[in-house]
């Protein structure tokens, strides 16, 4: 029998904990209290939650990001006489981020809100769990250059590419966002997707669609935004192009391939012909454990899967006329960083005006491609103009909604 393996003592900071990935990585830390220390923790305007987590975790420092939100909770937390230190704003998110006092950290702040923590986190040299895939979407060279500069640790935490990394060998893991996968024997990346919850209805019946029905997800338990993302296949248009940056791939390295079961994550094939698959019930507390753990494997409390009560594995090709966002997400990516930015940012904007009944469904599309040829021509270089470019595509986007003219036309190029 082997020597058990012991596991350093890790110090924890979990950006955006009341969401579903934060809350799934204190599923997995309740699991192993010995290995795990909670330091700080982030949320938007859950103070209820937050509230619940500070009392069962006594973390050292928390930020809610508005100030009436932080007020509320300090007073709670008084109330209870627990010496909690409160913060606010995306200053302190940024702070407890890069803070001495962590070495991991959870970036799942959902969005490009998300960007400037994450990137704190990487410049700080910290093991950084990336669920923020809009990070990597509208920063892309800028986030892996940080990360190549500080030495930072970047471990990817969507189910998808956590499952590529898992499939590729140990020395491309290691130093996967530079390593050459083609010098490893690898010749695609098989990056899978359930299609949602629309892939057999008619294409006609889209425009009807509401938001609860986009944010019926046929296998995954999800955030409404995420959820409609994945409805549309933004999501997998989000994460190919995120995978392009993990892995040092070129877009016609990655294949998008439909699998509507979702037990196969993704896949990586090599040139020898093998196929080499990450499966497991469709659980985000699977890959959250697997990074956490890292090189090492701890107890995810996710259920192994029942191969005799699996339902058949189906593969199907895109059919890009139900889903034109992940085309245009796969056009982005080949265009260079401003379309990825654009997207991510005008998408952000279609998304939620979808959740609170503005738009139909399929003027998601419309408002992405028309933002993305609108504003496709300005360049980034640094940080601080991808954030400029980030609100200048948001208030274009804006703009398009109050456009009668705009809604009831076909694409404008």
């Amino acid at each position: 029998m082997t020597k058990k393996q012991s596991l350093p003592q890790r110090k924890l900071c979990i950006l955006g904990s009341t969401g579903s990935i934060g809350q799934s990585t204190l599923d997995v830390v309740r699991l192993h209290r010995d290995k795990y220390t909670i330091v700080s923790l982030a949320a938007n305007s859950s103070v209820d939650v937050m509230f619940e987590q500070c009392v069962e975790f006594s973390p050292k420092q928390v930020v809610m990001v508005s100030k009436p939100h932080a007020e509320q909770l300090k007073q709670r937390l008084d109330a209870q006489s627990l010496n909690i230190e409160v913060l606010f704003g995306t200053e302190s998110l940024v702070e407890i981020a890069q803070s001495a006092l962590t070495d991991t950290v959870m970036a799942a702040i959902v969005g490009s809100r998300g960007l400037l923590s994450s990137l704190a986190a990487v410049r700080a040299g910290k093991r950084v769990l990336l669920a923020n895939k809009e990070a990597l979407v509208t920063s892309g060279q800028i986030f892996i250059d940080a990360v190549i500069e500080s030495g930072a640790e970047l471990l990817p935490i969507d189910s998808e590419h956590n499952a590529i990394f898992q499939c590729l060998p140990m020395s491309a893991q290691q130093q996967s966002s530079t390593c050459n996968l083609l010098d490893s024997g690898v010749s695609k990346v098989l990056l899978t997707g359930s299609g949602g919850p629309f892939r057999t209805l008619d294409k006609d019946q889209l425009i009807n669609v509401t938001p609860d029905q986009a944010c019926a997800h046929p296998n995954w338990k999800m955030g409404r935004k995420i959820s409609v993302d994945s409805a549309t296949m933004m999501n997998k248009g989000l994460e190919f192009i995120e995978a392009k940056w993990l892995f040092n791939l070129k877009p016609e390295d990655i294949q998008v391939v439909l699998h509507p079961q979702s037990t196969i994550h993704s896949m990586v094939q090599y040139k020898d012909g093998s196929v080499i698959a990450q499966m497991g019930n469709p659980d985000m507390r699977t890959p959250i454990a697997h990074a956490l753990a890292f090189p090492h494997r701890i107890d995810s409390g996710v259920k192994p899967l029942d191969f005799f009560n699996t339902a058949a594995f189906e593969f199907q090709k895109v059919d890009f006329e139900r889903y034109p966002n992940l085309k245009l997400a796969i056009d982005a990516c080949k265009s260079g960083q401003s379309a990825c930015t654009i997207l991510n940012a005008a998408n952000e904007i279609a998304v939620d005006a979808f959740l609170n009944d503005k738009i139909k469904f399929t003027d998601i599309f419309k408002i992405n491609e028309t933002s993305v040829n609108k504003l496709v021509s300005q360049e980034v270089k640094d940080i601080d103009g991808v954030v400029a470019l980030d609100q200048r595509a948001r208030d274009f986007a804006r703009s398009l909604l109050i456009s009668d003219e705009f809604l009831n036309a076909e694409v404008i190029k």
